[in-house]
Parts: C-alpha cells; structure tokens; sequence
C-alpha cells in the first residue's frame, strides 16, 4: 500500500490474515484481534520495519520527489491523475512512505502549475513585439469577415478540384510567408508540451483565447501556428492524393473504358479490311519471284479500295499502340484532356510546399520543380498546347507517354505536347509521393520514414532490450535454421496425416481444397440457457446502460482531460459525457437528449463537454479501463482469455466533401465513404481502432490498429480477413512478437513455400511452389531489426513502413527480405490450416464474434441513415471513437449482467453448462431502448445492481423484432 494503517486490522482482507496465519502455523486467525490491546505496539512495529527495509519517512524525500516530479511534469506535460500515479509508484520504488492524499494531490498541483507557467514563460519569450502583434490579430474577425484569421487557418480543405487546390496551396503559404510557425524556440521546450498546447489552441474557440492572461495566449498562439504549417501541408497533400485518385486517374480510367468500348466497333471494322490485303500479301509470296507491286495492288483494290485501306491504317494507327508500349495509353491521353484542372496548382505546388527526394525520385522532382518555368513560356508560332522539347526532361518521359508527349509518329518541329507532359510529371510525382521516394520534411503524414528510423548511437543504446523483448538474436544463422527445420517437419507431418483427414482433397490440377467448418449443433440445453438469460436482462434505454457503466468504472471519467490537459470539475459530469456519447454513437443531434432547465442536459453544456472533453485520444487513454473491468468478470472469461484479437472494417458512406472520403463501389456505390477497421478481443470487447480511406487495402493499415491498442492486456494471436493480409505483413507482424492468423479465403489458389527445391513433400509438393532464399533474410538482418525496433518504440507508424517497402506492388529489396522471411509463417499457417479443424474453427469463432459487434453497430449507428457527416479526418475519428466505446460499455453492461444471471441460475440449482455459457452472446440487444426516448437519471442502487426479470413471466413490453 506504501504506507501503514492508522489501524492496523482496519481494512485488511480475511483471505489476507487466512494466509498468513497458515505460514505461521496459527491454527485460529481471529487471534490477531489482540494485537490491537496495547496502543503502541503497531507503532514500535512500524519503526522497525522502517529500519529493516529500509524505508524513510516522506519528509526526508520530499526534496527529491519535488526535484523529479517537476522535471516529469515539464517533459511530460499529463494531467494531474497520471501525474498523481506517477508520483505514488515513484514513492513506492523508493522506499518513500506515501503523505495524506491531500498533502499529495496539492503538491502534485503544485509542481505541474509551476510547469505550465514555465511553458507559458517560455513560448511567449520567443516572439518579437512585432511577431505578437500579428498573432494577436489572429483572433480578431476582420470587417465582413465571420470568423476570425485563426479559424479560417485551421479550416482545412474538403473539395477535390483545381480551385480547391489552389486554395488549399494558397493557405499554405500564407501561413509560411507569415512566418510566425517558425519563431525561434527555447530548444529546453519538450516537443510534446508544443503539440499538446497546439492542440488545445486548434480546438479552442477565438474569443476564449482572447480571455487568457497574456503569456498563456501568446503561448498558444505560437503553439498553434507551429502546428498550423505542419496541418496545412497534410491537408494540402492529402487533397492532392485525392484529386489524382479520384478526379484525374479515377475518372479517366472510366472515361478511357467507355471511349474503348466506343471505339471497338471502328476498330473492328478497320482491322478487317487491313485483314484482307495482307491475306493478298501472303498469297502473293507464293506467285513465284517475278511478282510486281502493281500486281499486287490490282489484287488488292479488287478487293477493297485504297482509299478505304489508308482510311484503315490512319484509324489503326491512331487506336492502337505501338510494339514497345505496354497499353494502349487511353486512360492517360483522357487524363491529359484534364489539363485546366491542374494548370493553377501544378504552377505553385513546389513553391508552396518544400519537398525532397531520395535517389528514386530525384529525376522527378526536378521536372515538377521545372514545370513552372516550362509553363510559365509564351508560345508565338505555336499553339498554346505545344511546348518545346527544351522544356521536357526524355529520362521522365517513358513508355506510352513518350507517344503521348512527342507524338505518334514522332513530331519534327522540335515541338512536344505541353498536356501531356504536365501530366506524365504530375502521375510520377504523386506515386513517387506516396512511396515515399519524394516527401515533404515540414508535414507528419508525408515524411520520410527513412529519416524516423532508429540509427546511430540511439540504435545502439537500445538495441539489446528491444531484441531481447522482441525475442529476436543478433545473429539470425541460428534462428533461421530453425524455422527451416520447423517448417520442413510440419511439410511431412501434415503430408503424413493427409490420407486420415477426410476434410482436405486434391483436385486434378493439384490444388488443395479444405472443407467449410460445419457448425456445431446447439443443444437443447443452449438453447434453452439463452432464453433464459434474454429473457432475465433488465430492460433499460441505451443512455441509461452508458451511465450505470461509466459509475462502475471512474477512471474511465477520469481520463476525460480536457483540451489544456486538466481534469473536469464539473459537477454531473458523467451525465452530460453519456448524453454527448448517446447522440454521437446514435448519430443524432442533441435536440432528443438536451433538457432545457436540467445543467447537465443544456444544450450549451452538451456542446461544451462535446468539444473540451470527447476525443479520439481521450478515448483511447480510457478504454483500458473499461477493458480491465470487463476482464475481471466470470462471464468473460469463459468467453476467452484476452490473448487472440480479430481485426476487419466497418463501412460508412460521407455524403458531404472530404478530403478523407474515397470512392469504392463494392462498398459505397457511386457516393464515396470511409473503414472504421477496428479490432476487438476474445472477449468480445473493442481493443483499438483506425479511420481508412474508403479505397486502401486492410492490410496497409492492420499493424497501425494492432499496435494502437495503448495500455492494457496484449494480444498475442491476431487474426484478420483476407483483405487485411500479405506477405509482408505476416513478416512484420511475427518480427514485432505477434502470431499472425489471417483467415484465407482463396486457399486453393495459395502458394506455399520450401526452403530446399528437393524436398519431397508427396501431395503437398503443388502447394509449395514456392522457393525460400532465406540467405536474403540473414544479408537484410540488420536493416530488418532496426526497422522492426523503429516500429516498436513508434518511432515511424507501420503503415508508413509498409508504404516504404513497397513500390508499385513491387517490393524493394528490404521488403522482399521481410516478404520471405513471412513466407515461412504463412506456409505455416496455410500448413495449419489444412490438418488443424479446431484452429480453423477457433478462427471462424472470433470472426462471427466481430460480425456479432458490428450488427450491433449498425443497430446503434441508426440516425441520418448511418452515414457520417464529417468533413475532416478528426471529426470522423471523434465521432467513431465514440461509437467504439458505447458499443464497449453495452458489452460491459450484457456481460455484467449476464454474468449476475448465471449466478442466479446457478443458485436456483438450474444446469448451467459451461460450454453452454461460452456459446452465448455479449451483443444481445432486445432489452436495450436505441430509438425515441432516453433518460439520464442515475438509479439509486446503493452499490448493488439491477433487478433481473423472472424469465418465467411474459413481457408486455417485449419487443416484436428479431435479435
């Protein structure tokens, strides 16, 4: 505890003084109730046990503590609580006993205020009188003007267009040109205190800044313009993505099929009278050697006019490429029609925005950086979409472009096509760019991951520890060998269990084919065991369920920081954070859940909770809590341990503009929308979770969900769907400690893999096809563990690794070493797979078990069609976050309950079998109210719960709908 007991018996468990009085060898426990007779002896106890261990009195470290504490503040820049913890578990590791709570607390304070004035101080130091004067401004609404200079700033993009664009590169460089991100800091500053006081400054509303004291305002405000330059670019970036994906290769792509289709018909007919004077011409060769042209002609035009034959040639000609092309070039010659829509960017993109580029995209990023000037020429003999060759780099144009730009055939006139041009740049740019071979320094989304790794003397101080937790060696010669061994004994182990295991056959072709797992039958007893426990669940209105959970679990309420980093002292707080999570996880407004003459329900006070206290980030740092709480309960338990997870995505349409929304039509029809990729535990409960754009793969993103899951029990199997798996990510995945167990949908179409070509695995040898050079594993072993470490310590985020490592689908050569290093564990896997049933069943288990939450989710997420109606990336992240943990406290409050009910089935000497119990469902929802009514009033318990219902008697108010 840290500290002694006023009285010494007061408090302390039964199982406690049980314990220790069997290592006694008392036989009757009760007798420590005489050790409180004589009033001094506690206390002659507690000086010699200070004295054994040693440990000292909190005055004689408070010095000390003060010391640390104020330097973990500074750096640190938390909240009063977890500054509160940090300081007991220092106290504690130190032999220090802990003060009063009160003596604690106020210190804590203390030290943290002084910190943050400290922070104040030093960040409004640093601007010159002129540079305050501007940024004071910031907060003033210029005349006509609705808004003030910083809210326009940090309102970012939304339209994908070139007038878009432009703007959003306009912004760009007003706020650089203003250069007031770029006052010089006091390099003692943390970086995080800079970003944290940023984000209270972008969220905060201009006229409450303006009320600050000066050094806090003046503070903020260089904070926030510092973050401003850093957003801008993102955002300015991240429109571009979506211009050229959307807009410009998207639409041409379509447009091209279309003109193809068009096309095929004249084409066609073309193509047959060009048939027929070359089938002359292969008559003609057998004729002998005297044959003439004009012979040949005569037979020809007997046949087909010439004039009809040149007229075929031109159509051909021009529809088709040439050889050496690898397509035709539709999509790109409909692309470069698209010319005005990126003449006004394309003119400013590098000046506006800073870029550098590896050995890869160098050549590119000087022809960008050149196509102001080149543009920028005024033509005079020529037409306005022509451009002189002088103006085009030849080593950036290639394959199609090159008829494209120079023309087919060939122009003469020292002439190329300007459209064109601009646009074979442009695509090479923006795939370069998301490569990562051309990066933006001053944005966080557009870096360099290269420049984030691990190197040098920081590599080398934690190298050891973070091989060691990892379970990696220095030298991979032995480990290697042993996965070379491990897996050729699962080839014969599996190939000798192939003619017993009748749920596995072998096509013709030598595909192998492994039957669906049949689903097990529910007994009677199971059945019966659920309508029970549905029929004993209290019926209770969502709002209601998220209140009573939020009153079990205060350090959830806790972790509500607000957007300056301290703790609410609102009173009924936890009444007005249900109501807000209640709208957002419904998707409603507040009009159903604001009541007017109630504080806690006001409109404006819902809005302010909305806006100060609920968060992406909070919600994250919270949701352990409830994790840990559920944990604890029998029911989840028999659910599962909490060590396998399951990731896969949720789709929702955004019908409003958002640089974050892309189109995919298998998902969202003509309209374009977002994943919410979450994963949850086997425990049915909701571990962490990440807003994609609509059109990337799972699996560029399923590390970033799996390594996001902060504080809290890890999980050790991850399994995900098809579209979350690749090579490269079952070798990430196993580097990083985890077992990955992707469930594969195409298995006869997979290819596995042997380290040795002439191993003979008897049927099994179709499957593995493949070849392992593991000696690329060991070249690239350095390099791998100081990526995977990079990864470990967040130094750069998987999916800008993943990214890194890949080029165009084609991966470089240190991701072709990853990619065979995870070969070996998805054959594996696949190995697994086919001679395991159960591990295919336990699969299949948690897979339901998140189709069973995300049916939940769409129950919930009714409101507005159960679409999301947010612009930019934080509100879509917000209000998904919150939708996580609403759908975590039902869970929480059906696996309390259901937990209460096998209790009480139990002790009314009802059968409760316990593969029964691990068969029912945390998502039961008939007698949970999501529509029309919600209250907020706390039930008084006093500690205990709700009432169950006697499943025996009828329900008058049970719902006619299906579970």
């Amino acid at each position: 505890m840290g500290r002694f007991l006023a009285d010494p018996l007061e408090g302390v468990p039964t199982e406690v003084l049980d314990c220790l009085a069997e290592q006694m060898g008392i036989s009757d426990a009760s007798c420590v109730k005489t050790y409180a007779q004589r009033e001094s002896t506690h206390r002659e106890h507690a000086g010699q046990i200070q004295k054994m261990h040693p440990l000292r009195e909190f005055a004689e470290g408070e010095a000390e503590l003060v010391s640390v504490l104020a330097a973990h503040a500074w750096n640190s820049g938390d909240g009063p609580t977890a500054l509160f913890q940090w300081a007991v578990r220092w106290l504690r590791e130190h032999d220090v006993l802990l003060p009063g709570i009160t003596t604690l607390t106020r210190l804590v304070a203390r030290e943290r205020d002084a910190a943050t004035q400290r922070l104040y101080e030093s960040l409004a130091a640093a601007p010159t009188p002129e540079q305050v004067e501007r940024l004071e401004l910031l907060l003033e609404v210029p005349p006509g003007k609705r808004m003030s200079e910083l809210e326009r700033w940090r309102t970012g993009p939304s339209k994908a267009s070139g007038p878009g664009m432009v703007k959003a590169l306009g912004l760009v460089e007003e706020i650089l040109t203003s250069a007031l991100g770029r006052v010089e800091l006091d390099p003692a500053v943390p970086g995080r205190r800079v970003v944290d006081l940023a984000r209270y400054g972008l969220g905060a509303r201009s006229a409450q800044l303006k009320r600050h004291p000066d050094e806090r305002r003046i503070a903020t405000l260089v904070a926030s313009v510092r973050r401003l330059e850093t957003k801008t670019i993102d955002d300015a970036l991240e429109l571009l993505d979506l211009l050229m994906v959307t807009e410009l290769l998207g639409k041409a792509h379509r447009e091209a099929d279309k003109q193809k289709v068009k096309r095929h018909s004249k084409l066609a007919k073309a193509s047959a009278r060009l048939a027929v004077a070359v089938e002359v011409l292969l008559e003609a060769t057998e004729w002998g050697e005297e044959v003439r042209l004009f012979e040949v002609w005569e037979m020809i035009e007997a046949r087909i006019p010439r004039a009809q034959l040149r007229d075929a040639v031109e159509v051909v000609t021009d529809m088709v490429p040439p050889p050496e092309a690898d397509d035709d070039g539709g999509w790109r010659a409909e692309m470069a029609s698209r010319y005005p829509t990126v003449s006004g960017f394309v003119k400013v993109l590098t000046e506006a925005i800073a870029f550098e580029a590896n050995p890869e995209g160098k050549r590119v990023m000087a022809a960008m950086k050149a196509l102001p000037v080149a543009l920028a020429h005024k033509p005079r003999e020529h037409s306005a979409t022509l451009l002189p060759v002088r103006f085009v780099d030849p080593q950036v144009v290639g394959g199609v472009w090159k008829r494209l730009v120079y023309g087919h055939p060939a122009r003469k006139d020292g002439l190329a096509d300007r459209n064109a041009y601009v646009f074979c740049v442009l695509e090479q740019f923006h795939r370069r760019l998301k490569r990562r071979e051309i990066h933006a320094p001053a944005s966080s989304r557009w870096r360099d991951p290269n420049a984030q790794l691990l190197e040098g003397a920081k590599w080398e101080a934690i190298k050891d520890s973070v091989l060691t937790d990892l379970g990696l060696p220095h030298d991979p010669g032995e480990h290697l060998a042993e996965l070379e061994e491990v897996l050729d004994r699962s080839y014969r182990v599996v190939r000798a269990g192939l003619a017993a295991n009748t749920s596995v056959s072998i096509d013709e072709a030598g595909k192998i084919h492994v039957a669906s797992v049949k689903a097990i039958e529910e007994p009677p007893s199971l059945v019966d065991l659920r309508t029970r426990i549905q029929a004993m669940m209290p019926r209770v209105d969502i709002s209601e369920a998220i209140l009573e959970v939020l009153s079990w679990c205060p350090q959830f309420l806790a972790s509500l920081t607000s957007l300056s980093g301290a703790s609410s002292q609102l009173e009924d707080l936890d009444i007005s954070v249900a109501a807000c999570l209640t709208a957002q996880a419904l998707n409603i407004t507040y009009t159903p859940i604001a009541v007017k003459g109630v504080p806690a329900l006001e409109r404006h006070r819902l809005g302010h909770v909305d806006h100060t206290y609920l968060r992406a980030e909070n919600y994250a740092a919270g949701n352990p809590h409830l994790i840990a709480h559920q944990a604890k309960i029998g029911f989840a338990r028999a659910l599962g341990g909490g060590l396998v997870a399951a990731i896969d995505g949720m789709r929702f349409i955004v019908p409003v503009p958002s640089a974050y929304a892309r189109p995919n039509r298998k998902y969202f029809g003509p309209k374009r929308g977002v994943t919410w990729l979450n994963m949850i535990n086997d425990q049915a409960f909701g571990v962490a979770a990440k807003v994609v754009s609509g059109t990337d793969r799972d699996c560029l993103h399923a590390l970033d969900v799996i390594f996001s899951s902060g504080e809290g029990r890890r999980a050790d199997v991850i399994v995900t769907d098809t579209g979350s798996y690749s090579d490269l990510v079952f070798g990430l995945a196993h580097l990083l400690d985890r077992e990955y167990r992707p469930a594969l949908a195409d298995l006869p179409d997979q290819k596995l893999w042997k380290t040795q070509p002439e191993a003979d695995y008897g049927a099994l040898n179709s499957l593995a096809r493949g070849r392992l050079d593991l000696a690329k594993v060991a070249h690239h072993w350095d390099d791998i563990t100081r990526l995977v470490a990079s990864i470990y310590t967040s130094e750069v985020s998987p999916y800008d690794v993943v990214r890194m490592l890949q080029r165009d689908g084609h991966p470089t050569a240190l991701g072709e070493a990853i990619n065979i290093y995870g070969r070996v564990f998805k054959s594996l896997h696949v190995l697994a797979l086919i001679d395991d049933e159960e591990l295919r069943r336990d699969i299949k288990g948690i897979r339901n078990l998140q189709e069973g939450r995300h049916a939940l989710a769409e129950r919930v997420f009714h409101g507005r069609k159960g679409q999301l109606f947010h612009r930019y990336y934080d509100g879509l992240e917000d209000q998904l976050g919150a939708l996580g943990i609403v759908l975590n406290c039902l869970v929480l409050w059906n696996t309390t309950y259901i937990d209460d009910a096998l209790i009480q089935l139990r002790e009314q000497g009802y059968p409760v079998q316990e593969a029964d119990v691990a068969r029912l469902s945390p998502f039961i929802c008939k007698h949970i109210n999501v529509h029309g009514r919600y209250s907020f009033y706390r039930h008084e318990l006093g500690g205990a719960r709700r009432p169950l219902r006697d499943p025996e008697t009828p329900d008058p108010d049970a719902e006619d709908e299906e579970d």
